[in-house]
C-alpha cells in the first residue's frame, strides 16, 4: 500500500522532465497541477575550448593591428591627453608640499615650457597647472585663496583666453571642482588607464574609434560646425604635467593647417569692451595682492603667436589695453615675446604653439629673463649656457613671430 508521503512526493516530482526531446523547453501545459520550475533548455555540446582560443587569438590580432595603425599615425604610449584627472592630481600637490614655482595659464605656456630646462637653469622644477583652452585667472584666484601656496606664480598670457571670463573659464572651473572631490570610481578609472596607457598608444582619447567615426561627416547638420571642424589632436602629455605640441603637427602640413583653421575660428577679432577689461584687471590685482601678502609673487609671460593669429588677437585686445594695462594696474613684472630677442623667429607649426625644440629655447629665454625680475627665481651658478634661435630653427624654415 502506497503511503501518503510517497504519493505526495510523486505528485510534486516533475516526472515529465525528460519526456520531451532534448533541447525543447518544458511549458506549463506539460506539467498540469504542478508548480512550474524555471524553464530549462539543454546546452548542446560544443568545442568550447577551441572556440575560446579562436576568440582570444582574434582579439589579440585585431588589437595588435589597431595598435600598429595608431603608432603609424604617430601616437605614442603614455600620452595621458588633456584630462582633468591628471590636472587635479597635480593641483593637490599644493596642499601636500611646498611648491616654490607654479605655472598657470592656457595651452601656450603649457606646450611652450620645457620643465626639464627650467629645472636645469634654476634647480626647481615648476608645477605645471596650465589648462588647454582655459583662462589662467580662475586658477590664479584659487592659488591666492589657498594659504598653503607661498611661491612664485608664472601666469601664461594669451589675451584672448585670459580676458575671457565665460568660455575660457569653463575648463578651469571644472578642473578645480574635480581637484576638491573625486569619486573613488573615477579616480580608480584614471589610475588604471594611466598604468595601461604606458604600453598602449591606442588608448589616446583623441583617436578612439568612436571619436574617429564621429569626425567623418561634416554635413550631418548643414551650417553647424561639428567634430570634424574642431581640434583633432594638439598635444602629447606626460604624467608630471609636461606637454608638447603633437610631433605630427611639426611636419604634417594637412594636420597643421587644420589646427590653424580651428584657432582662427575660435579667436574672435571683435574688440573687447572696456568694462570687461577692467573687471579682469580688478580680479587679477586682488589675487596678486593676496599671494604677495604671504610672501609669494606673480609674474606674467606672453608666449609667441604667428603673424596671422597675432593680427586677430591684436584686433580683439591690443597690447596697450591688455598686457601693458595689466602689468601697470597690478604692479607686476612680465616678459612679452616682443621684448625677448633670444626667442624671436621661432617655429609655430599651428600658428599658436612652438615645436618641441623651440619650446626649450623659449623656456631658456624667459626663465633667464624672469630671474632678473623676481627675487623668488635664481639661476644656478652652474646653469647651462644660453640657447638661441639657431638651436631649434633652420634658416630655411624659420617663421616670424
Amino acid at each position: 500500500m502506497a503511503s501518503s508521503i510517497s504519493s505526495s512526493e510523486d505528485i510534486g516530482r516533475d516526472t515529465s522532465r525528460h519526456a520531451l526531446p532534448s533541447g525543447l523547453r518544458h511549458t506549463a501545459a506539460d506539467r498540469p497541477g504542478i508548480a512550474q520550475p524555471v524553464p530549462e533548455r539543454d546546452i548542446p555540446d560544443q568545442p568550447w575550448r577551441a572556440m575560446a582560443l579562436i576568440v582570444m587569438v582574434l582579439v589579440i590580432v585585431l588589437a595588435s593591428l589597431w595598435e600598429w595603425k595608431m603608432r603609424t599615425l604617430e601616437l605614442f604610449p603614455g600620452d595621458l591627453g588633456d584630462n582633468y584627472d591628471r590636472w587635479a592630481e597635480l593641483r593637490r600637490q599644493v596642499d601636500k608640499r611646498d611648491v616654490p614655482v607654479a605655472i598657470i595659464g592656457d595651452s601656450r605656456i603649457w606646450f611652450d615650457t620645457d620643465l626639464d630646462r627650467a629645472a636645469q637653469l634654476t634647480g626647481l622644477r615648476p608645477l605645471q597647472l596650465a589648462i588647454q583652452g582655459g583662462s589662467g585667472l580662475p586658477i590664479l584666484e584659487n592659488l591666492a585663496d589657498d594659504p598653503h601656496f607661498r611661491g612664485l606664480t608664472i601666469v601664461g598670457m594669451a589675451e584672448t583666453a585670459y580676458f575671457d571670463t565665460q568660455f575660457a573659464a569653463v575648463r578651469p572651473h571644472k578642473a578645480l571642482e574635480l581637484s576638491r572631490w573625486e569619486s573613488p570610481s573615477k579616480r580608480g578609472s584614471f589610475l588604471i588607464q594611466r598604468v595601461i596607457s604606458r604600453g598602449l598608444a591606442m588608448l589616446d582619447d583623441d583617436y578612439q574609434l568612436s571619436t574617429l567615426v564621429f569626425r567623418l561627416d561634416r554635413d550631418w547638420r548643414p551650417g553647424v560646425q561639428g567634430p570634424h571642424d574642431g581640434p583633432w589632436k594638439v598635444q602629447e602629455t606626460a604624467a608630471d604635467g609636461q606637454a608638447w605640441i603633437w610631433r605630427r603637427l611639426e611636419h604634417d602640413q594637412r594636420m597643421s593647417e587644420h589646427t590653424r583653421n580651428v584657432w582662427h575660428q575660435l579667436f574672435s577679432p571683435k574688440p573687447l569692451d572696456d568694462k570687461s577689461i577692467k573687471a579682469v584687471l580688478v580680479r587679477t590685482k586682488i589675487a596678486v595682492d593676496k599671494i604677495r601678502a604671504r610672501g609669494g609673487d606673480v609674474v606674467f609671460v606672453r608666449p609667441s603667436s604667428a603673424p596671422d593669429l597675432r593680427a586677430v588677437e591684436d584686433k580683439h585686445l591690443p597690447r596697450a589695453k591688455g598686457w601693458d594695462a595689466l602689468l601697470a594696474y597690478t604692479y607686476t613684472n612680465g616678459i612679452h615675446i616682443d621684448d625677448l630677442p633670444a626667442a624671436k623667429n621661432l617655429t609655430l607649426p599651428d600658428s599658436s604653439h612652438l615645436t618641441r625644440a623651440c619650446a626649450t629655447v623659449f623656456t631658456d629665454a624667459y626663465i633667464r629673463s624672469l630671474a632678473d625680475r623676481t627675487p623668488l627665481l635664481h639661476l644656478k651658478p652652474n646653469a647651462p649656457p644660453a640657447l638661441s634661435t639657431q638651436n631649434c630653427v633652420q634658416p630655411s624654415v624659420a617663421s616670424l613671430n
